[in-house]
């Protein structure tokens, strides 16, 4: 029986969004933009030359690129043995929940609350809250930040005072960063999972636990035990749709927690992107008949995007790209893989924010070919008929 792999590389854009001078993000292009600083020599830190991303471009990513915002792709010039293309998304943000949820067939239906970029950034009542059910008499933070900066800034307050940091950016995220020994990582995440209720009946998309460790001698670092307590799809999505069906949904990284859970069988956390890579080959190996895999890579986004770091975010793309290899040749003669991403971070862009971007659509298992311009939503159909189960009103099939 058919399987079906969906890969996000988190935050891996391809430019060109017919709205993005609506999220002030016109001539945003994550690829394209990486791709140019490679071969301008000008992303040199631990690597050297254009971006180098064969097995990717043999897809159809360099085309992709190019179908996509109509940038060039130095270095990026293949022709495509797989078929590929660039999807659009119109749910009004560009952040993780309404990128996953819409390529599961979910558009979002609501306009995200945001918090203003300004100090105090939150409502009394929210603060009041957090203070409650954190046992303090106040926060750090109340701000827009980024999270490593406001760690490095905080984190020792944080230590002296107990009081846990809280911050959020320009997407619809309320961030509470806490020391796993000092305050807890169990206290963080119950703190966290309490205040969800809240947040999401104003329509906040997710509250995030960001633990970290260290001291204000050694510095801090966040740890991996990163856990999202996002609002529930208000529709059935794919992995809902696969689980009817009688159907394993195996959720690697993120993925369980953008999906509060919903249709999931099975979860694999994870120490980063290597053991997720190593868990999707895993599974690409073991995988049950009928089944879909669903895995997001974070640390494109998390470590590289929003730290605006062009070399960084090169050499994540080139390691992922050398495992590409024995992901493929283990797939069966009936199975379907697809990589693609949920939105931008152009690490050459203003700020430290997503940017609002199309995807890339690459698919393994199905021939060589020219998709064209799709929706997001066409990509769990796409997988749905594959698998051979019932998909929602949204999406067409390029199968």
């Amino acid at each position: 029986m058919a399987r079906a792999f969906l890969a996000v590389l988190d935050s891996v854009g391809c430019g060109g969004a017919p709205d993005a001078a609506d999220f002030g993000d016109l001539g945003a292009n994550t690829l394209g933009h990486i791709a140019a600083e490679c071969a301008a020599g000008r992303a040199v830190n631990g690597r050297s030359g254009p971006l180098k991303v064969p097995n990717l471009d043999r897809l159809g990513l360099g085309a992709a690129i190019r179908l996509a915002s109509g940038d060039a792709t130095p270095g990026l010039d293949a022709k495509p043995h797989g078929t590929w293309g660039a999807a659009t998304e119109v749910s009004r943000g560009k952040d993780t929940p309404s990128g996953h949820w819409e390529m599961a067939g979910v558009p979002v239906p609501w306009d995200w609350h945001y918090f203003p970029d300004r100090t105090p950034a939150f409502p009394p009542e929210v603060v009041a809250r957090v203070c409650e059910l954190a046992g303090t008499n106040g926060i750090l933070g109340d701000c827009r930040a980024s999270g490593i900066p406001i760690i490095e800034r905080l984190g020792q307050e944080h230590l002296n005072s107990g009081w846990p940091i809280c911050y959020t950016s320009a997407d619809s995220v309320f961030q509470i960063a806490a020391h796993e020994t000092a305050f807890g990582l169990g206290r963080l995440l119950e703190l966290c999972a309490d205040l969800g209720p809240m947040l999401h009946a104003m329509k906040v998309g997710r509250v995030i636990a960001r633990p970290f460790v260290g001291d204000g001698v050694s510095g801090f670092r966040r740890t991996t035990n990163r856990r999202d307590f996002a609002i529930s799809p208000p529709e059935p999505t794919l992995c809902d749709r696969v689980s009817q069906a009688g159907r394993a949904v195996v959720a690697l990284g993120k993925i369980k927690d953008i999906f509060s859970g919903s249709g999931v069988t099975a979860a694999f956390k994870g120490e980063g992107d290597a053991s997720l890579f190593a868990e999707l080959t895993r599974q690409v190996a073991q995988a049950p008949d009928g089944s879909l895999v669903f895995a997001n890579f974070v640390e494109f986004d998390s470590l590289y995007g929003h730290q605006r770091d062009v070399s960084g975010y090169a050499r994540a793309l080139e390691w992922f790209d050398r495992g590409v290899p024995d992901l493929l040749t283990g797939l069966r003669s009936d199975d379907l893989m697809i990589f693609t991403a949920d939105h931008g971070n152009d690490p050459t862009w203003r700020g430290t924010d997503h940017t609002r971007e199309r995807v890339p659509v690459l698919v393994a298992g199905y021939g060589a070919g020219e998709i064209g311009q799709r929706a997001f939503a066409d990509i769990g159909a796409s997988i749905a008929a594959h698998l051979g189960v019932a998909f929602g009103p949204v999406g067409d099939s390029f199968l």
